[in-house]
């Protein structure tokens, strides 16, 4: 367990990245104040009054056989007296909060540090058999607002007259934040659905843009059309589909890459032969192809190296549309300007040779040449991420974004590309953790710093095999562990899929049944910006939990962490660098910035719940339309 107090040493950002590497997955048991809320309900109030951040439940069948996790379910789900939650926290004593939870003794309590267990009840701990089983109800539409917790929307405190299903659990508002202000806020107008429709540069929203114009003259089948077949998804419902495409149908030379205009795209750089190992590039782009994305959504991936390497994994990546491939060394930067890699939305760089020596060192030295390669490049017919603030305030702000023009980024445009080599969105993978020192060549990292303190590995720039292994530990003290990181990173796994790949069948079509139709309502880890969007009112000074409190009750989409720019307070004359950084599980109090992201689980459909008040006006003016004594 890692463990970490604030140092007035170490910069601002540091501070909050190793606050949140000190944030563990836990499960537990709710309290009985807890139970017959909805996720939502019980979400918010772990957060805001238990400090804890709730992602998913457990439930079982009735016989105890086989368990199900739901991440982030949506108010469907109620809470009950077997149901087990998954929790950020930092140590076990904290979560166990969520267990001692007492509406009599800690309902009015300010501190959450007080939360303890007290001697006016006991604690309910579920059955072996039967575990976790949850109580479903129908599902709500999207004016039903009596699933609301504690407060409602417009900042007024629910009665126990005015709230189903008993008294209020908790008698006073649970969080210190002025959320009075914050309910009280314009709500976001009808293009919210754009908004989480269109394809952005977030990796939960981009989509490529292809000029097929081009590809009619070159006659590259660079994009599968979904029309041609009836069957778009697999056999599960879980991944998009298409039948086996052939291998040269897929190969792009470099002249037909750089008439091809490609945006907000996927690049793998390979380093690998014919006589290397498979590394399984069926897992990097299964999660891609998850079917709770729609088709339009999907990013293209590129792949950049050895035709035979790539020849020999062919088979089972074959089934997923939209992949290319451009045959060459991702170390000539002919190629890298070919597939228009400054309008990427990714650039990963993998190896697959083993080291020819005895020096560890050297097992990551084309990975890291092909990383310090693509940073020394210049692009002179583009737009950068640094503007220039004319008002004399911040001037690191994200693209379209400056104060001078506020006028949002348009879902048709095509992604900005970088004029730097260093700003374009990069990770690299190692086999030996002390080869992180080599990727950057500007910080100031010891060389016998460990690996989650440097900064490659904090902004997202690298990553080590050795990070599996304190998976593994894990893994060991919370077997349901594996089980949802699996899911948030592959997008949804059955037992199906796993036997079925098994078998080495590889992937098969399936036809749309409502089966596999609601296998594609889950949830979604995306990226929300602030600088644009319905979340835009919150990037200006105002706390993460309204933030997170907003976007639950209104759009059931649950924050988990903020992407933020490491010089983000810096101004243009100091040179700050295009680097974000992850903090995890934020506090409530943490100010907000306009060019942070939201890391978030969204829902397949967001469906956005009016306040009782509005709904309440529309109602009135229905009925006064209708009156024949009225005016109108």
């Amino acid at each position: 367990m890692r463990s970490y107090k604030l140092s007035p040493d170490m910069p601002q950002w540091q501070n909050d990245y190793m606050r949140g590497t000190g944030m563990e997955m836990y499960t537990e048991c709710l309290s009985p104040a807890l139970h017959g809320l909805t996720f939502p309900e019980a979400a918010e109030a772990c957060f805001l009054k238990l400090k804890l951040l709730l992602i998913a439940v457990e439930s079982r069948a009735e016989d105890g056989s086989e368990s199900n996790i739901c991440i982030n379910p949506g108010p469907n789900v109620k809470i009950d007296a077997n149901t087990r939650g998954f929790f950020f926290a930092e140590s076990a004593d904290d979560v166990k909060r969520v267990l001692y939870y007492c509406k009599l003794c800690h309902g009015d309590a300010s501190d959450f540090k007080i939360v303890k267990k007290c001697r006016c009840k006991t604690i309910v701990t579920p059955k072996k058999t039967g575990l976790n089983h949850l109580c479903r109800q129908e599902k709500p539409s999207a004016s039903d607002h009596d699933y609301v917790p504690f407060l409602n929307l417009n900042g007024k405190k629910t009665s126990p007259q005015n709230r189903k299903g008993g008294p209020d659990r908790f008698g006073n508002s649970f969080s210190n934040l002025s959320l009075k202000a914050l309910m009280s806020e314009q709500r976001p107008d009808a293009s919210y659905k754009d908004f989480f429709a269109k394809k952005s540069s977030s990796p939960a929203g981009a989509a490529p843009l292809v000029n097929y114009k081009s590809l009619n003259r070159w006659k590259v089948d660079i994009h599968t059309d979904p029309a041609s077949d009836p069957r778009k998804f697999d056999s599960t419902g879980m991944f998009h589909w298409c039948p086996a495409q052939a291998m040269s149908s897929s190969i792009i030379t470099r002249e037909q890459a750089a008439m091809t205009v490609l945006s907000n795209h996927v690049v793998v750089c390979l380093f690998a032969d014919s006589h290397s190992a498979v590394i399984g590039l069926r897992n990097l782009i299964m999660p891609l192809r998850a079917s709770n994305f729609e088709y339009d959504e999907l990013k293209h991936v590129l792949l950049v190296g050895d035709k035979e390497y790539i020849r020999k994994e062919w088979k089972s990546i074959c089934n997923f549309p939209k992949i290319s491939i451009l045959g060459g060394s991702p170390l000539n930067r002919a190629n890298l300007r070919a597939v228009h890699i400054n309008m990427c939305d990714m650039c990963v760089i993998l190896s697959a040779r083993n080291s020819s020596g005895d020096d560890s060192n050297l097992v990551d030295k084309e990975a890291i040449l092909c990383s310090l390669n693509i940073k020394a490049m210049a692009f002179d017919d583009t737009h950068g991420l640094l503007q220039t603030n004319a008002h004399g305030g911040p001037a690191f702000l994200p693209p379209g974004h400056g104060l001078a023009s506020q006028t949002p980024v348009t879902s048709k445009s095509a992604k900005c590309g970088v004029t730097s080599g260093n700003d374009i969105p990069m990770v690299t993978e190692l086999g030996n953790d002390a080869n992180v020192q080599f990727l950057d060549q500007d910080d100031d990292d010891d060389p016998d710093t460990e690996l989650y303190m440097t900064q490659p590995f904090a902004c997202g720039t690298a990553f080590a095999v050795s990070v599996l292994d304190s998976l593994m530990s894990t893994t060991y003290f919370n077997d349901n562990a594996l089980t949802l990181i699996r899911t948030l990173i592959t997008g949804g796994a059955t037992p199906e899929l796993e036997q079925i790949l098994a078998e080495g069948v590889g992937m098969r079509g399936g036809y749309v049944t409502p089966e596999s139709t609601a296998n594609r309502d889950r949830c979604r880890v995306a990226q929300i910006a602030l600088y644009e969007g319905p979340f835009a009112q919150f990037g200006d000074g105002r706390k993460y939990g309204e933030l997170f409190a907003y976007a639950l009750r209104t759009f059931g989409i649950l924050a988990i962490g903020l992407y933020r720019f490491r010089d983000s307070t810096s101004t243009i004359t100091l040179n700050p660098c295009a680097k974000r950084y992850v903090i995890t599980n934020p506090p409530d109090d943490l100010p907000l910035l306009s060019s942070d992201k939201v890391f978030c689980l969204r829902p397949f459909e967001i469906v956005e719940r009016q306040p009782p008040a509005q709904r309440k006006k529309r109602k009135r003016r229905g009925k006064n339309s209708n009156d024949p004594t009225g005016d109108g």
